[in-house]
């Protein structure tokens, strides 16, 4: 009876508010957690479907060297030996990880609904001239361009989705993000396999069709995307977009912001403010550990077909289609730990078990002699390490606040923890198969890394909460704010 008398007061309230007989500030008092439920849901459906859609295109596009590269690329242009084919994914991540903080300013400004599909759309055209070259060089200036145009993206996603949703909503819809763009990446090594089956076709070789399919794929899904995607709140409610929340509704929404953070509206932008939280040590600490996950991660993107077909003996179909299911695997895990993480209100633990599932798989992946028992160290390492990703983001995003401090903080994070595509590039040499025992030796330093710095965050996060509530000190500017665990 409580329940119906809170919800009849709650849809009363918003009445009030279209018809101009209430304020609604006061609209976070009287909502009732099923309509504030219902928003969210709706905010859900509109972004995160489209976004991770785009974001494993954008993983894939930047990964599908590899199916190329077992379909017949390296020998065509003549990367069987050397460090060509690892130059051609290193060269990927220098104008990606310089490139962020200005990208993400321009999300800022221009806007996520457009911003975001445009690059996609312009790094598709990129992808299509990939199957036109006719040398290994000639692919670095197109990574390069590349590159640049995905730099906006991934932390564009974060800074947007990280402003609809509070502290303890953020890690599930990083999560569900996450994993549609690691399964749609992960399904490449199929459609690719499918693609390379156009062998010949208008006198193109496979591998080529492989780069100009998957570009026109590409550029497909971006522009279905703008009809989904919306603007920053603040944003919204200048200027509501086709079909989304009505004016009271963002009015709701935003109250809950401010409510969790107060940081729903964007301060005019200066320099000043958006490099300051340059100072703050931590910040670098959070892309550390992306940097060491991600190292892992792009290592196994870029090299899990090609460990397929020289240490587990598979043949190229099986190789290209047998990396696709522990990513699908990987998303009960992943899931499972954002809603324990959500639920509990804290992400440091939850990351450092993560990282201990991964170096669970490791060994059993590196050392195994059964190359089915060494898939299935693929299905634990995969899990743990991309579970850990959305963890990272979340354990970043609910320890800032502040516009344009979030703005830095997703470019910092991203554009340092992409240095470890950088790593993960280089770190199954071609000399180290079929054992690439070096290879799966700095992945477990990766994650004792991570734990490592997980600790140091923890014990500076408890002592500055802790003078917090002796109220020795203000933490960000707001007397309420407290660092997550």
């Amino acid at each position: 009876m409580a329940r119906e008398t809170s919800k009849d007061g709650a849809v009363n309230h918003i009445e009030n508010v279209e018809k101009g007989l209430a304020s609604p500030s006061t609209s976070s008092d009287a909502l009732d957690t099923s309509l504030a439920a219902k928003l969210r849901h709706r905010v859900d459906w509109r972004l995160i479907p489209a976004l991770g859609a785009m974001y494993g295109i954008s993983l894939m596009d930047r990964k599908n060297v590899s199916n190329a590269a077992i379909a017949g690329m390296l020998k065509d242009l003549n990367m069987n030996r050397g460090y060509g084919y690892n130059l051609v994914n290193l060269c990927f991540f220098i104008t990606y990880v310089l490139c962020q903080p200005f990208m993400i300013i321009i999300c800022r400004k221009v806007g996520p609904r457009f911003f975001l599909p445009g690059i996609c759309v312009a790094w598709g055209l990129v992808i299509v001239g990939f199957g036109f070259t006719n040398n290994w060089r000639g692919l670095i200036p197109l990574r390069l361009v590349l590159g640049l145009l995905e730099s906006g993206y991934f932390p564009g996603c974060l800074y947007l989705l990280s402003c609809w949703y509070t502290k303890f909503e953020v890690a599930k819809r990083y999560s569900v993000f996450y994993f549609i763009g690691s399964i749609a990446s992960a399904m490449s090594g199929i459609l690719a396999y499918g693609l390379q089956q156009m062998e010949g076709v208008q006198g193109i070789r496979g591998w080529r069709w492989i780069f100009i399919m998957e570009g026109v794929i590409t550029v497909g899904v971006a522009i279905f995307a703008i009809i989904f995607i919306v603007k920053f709140p603040d944003e919204e409610k200048k200027k509501p977009s086709w079909g989304f929340l009505k004016p009271h509704e963002l009015d709701i929404v935003i109250d809950r912001l401010n409510a969790d953070r107060g940081d729903a509206t964007a301060e005019k932008f200066s320099w000043n403010k958006f490099l300051e939280p340059a100072k703050d040590w931590y910040i670098y600490a959070f892309a550390m550990i992306l940097l060491f996950v991600t190292t892992i991660a792009y290592g196994f993107a870029f090299f899990l077909p090609i460990i397929l077909s020289t240490k587990l003996k598979f043949s190229t179909a099986m190789s290209q289609c047998l990396g696709a299911p522990p990513y699908a695997a990987s998303g009960f895990l992943m899931y499972g730990a954002a809603w324990f993480s959500d639920k509990y209100k804290t992400r440091g633990p939850v990351l450092c078990f993560l990282c201990l599932v991964s170096l669970v798989g490791l060994p059993i992946m590196g050392f195994a002699k059964n190359p089915w028992a060494q898939y299935v160290g693929v299905f634990i390492t995969v899990s743990g390490t991309n579970s850990a990703i959305p963890s990272v983001m979340a354990y970043q995003a609910n320890n800032i606040r502040g516009q344009w401090r979030r703005a830095f903080c997703s470019a910092s994070l991203t554009g340092i923890g992409g240095i470890g595509g950088i790593a993960g590039a280089l770190i199954f040499r071609t000399e180290d198969a079929p054992s690439y025992i070096p290879g799966f030796a700095a992945c477990m330093v990766c994650n004792v890394l991570v734990i490592l710095i997980v600790g140091v965050l923890t014990m500076y996060f408890r002592s500055e909460n802790a003078k917090a509530d002796r109220g020795e000190k203000v933490l960000l500017e707001d007397p309420n704010f407290r660092f997550t665990i």
